[in-house]
Parts: C-alpha cells; sequence; structure tokens
C-alpha cells in the first residue's frame, strides 16, 4: 500500500519559514510527478506548487518567490521550503503523488502562522 507522510508543520509567526516534508514508500518514487496542496477552513484544496519527474516545477502565484519545491530521488523525499509566511497561508498541507491517471495523498500535516 502506498504511503506519503508529511512532517514539518507547526505554529510559527509571519515572516518565519518552516520547511515541509513527505517521504513516499511503495511507490517508484522518481516516475511520480510530486505537489503539494493545502486547504483552509471553509475553502476548497489548492495546489501550492508542483515537481514533476523532470524536475520542472510551478508554483501558484500567490507563494511565488516564497516557496521552494524540491525532490531527492534517492529518499523518495519531497519538500516544500516556505519562508516568509503569511497568515493566509496557514491550512492543512498535504503531500500528492501523480502518475498515468494514479493519484495518492498524504494525511496532512497543520501549518499555522499568527501572532
Amino acid at each position: 500500500q502506498v504511503q506519503l507522510v508529511e512532517s514539518g508543520g507547526g505554529l510559527v509567526q509571519p515572516g518565519e519559514s518552516l520547511r515541509l516534508s513527505c517521504a513516499a514508500s511503495r511507490i517508484t518514487f522518481r516516475i511520480y510527478d510530486m505537489g503539494w496542496y493545502r486547504q483552509a477552513p471553509g475553502k476548497e484544496r489548492e495546489l501550492v506548487a508542483v515537481i514533476t519527474s523532470g524536475g520542472s516545477t510551478r508554483y501558484t502565484d500567490s507563494v511565488k518567490g516564497r516557496f521552494t519545491i524540491s525532490r531527492d530521488n534517492g529518499k523518495n523525499t519531497v519538500s516544500l521550503q516556505m519562508n516568509s509566511l503569511k497568515p493566509e497561508d496557514t491550512a492543512v498541507y498535504y503531500c500528492n503523488a501523480a502518475w498515468s491517471g494514479l493519484s495518492y495523498w498524504g494525511q496532512g500535516t497543520q501549518v499555522t502562522v499568527s501572532s
């Protein structure tokens, strides 16, 4: 059974940084496009960033210049470095693995940005 396990969430003040990690198991990690999504209370889940199997990256406009997605195919991990965090970044962040119509999700990790 495929497992995606997120870690690194927490409570931070505006302007601070967090690094989220997602460890994948039981998939051929290198062929999957990996993404980070988030869902704030009362809102739909939205794509934050994606890194393709070839290493191309894409970000939603609101995080461009602040967030960086990266992957380590040797360790089967994908990370999201989040800098200059804002209260509007508060959400549950989910890791996603997608390939050829297959899509897997992690359980989510809470990120709260508040003073």
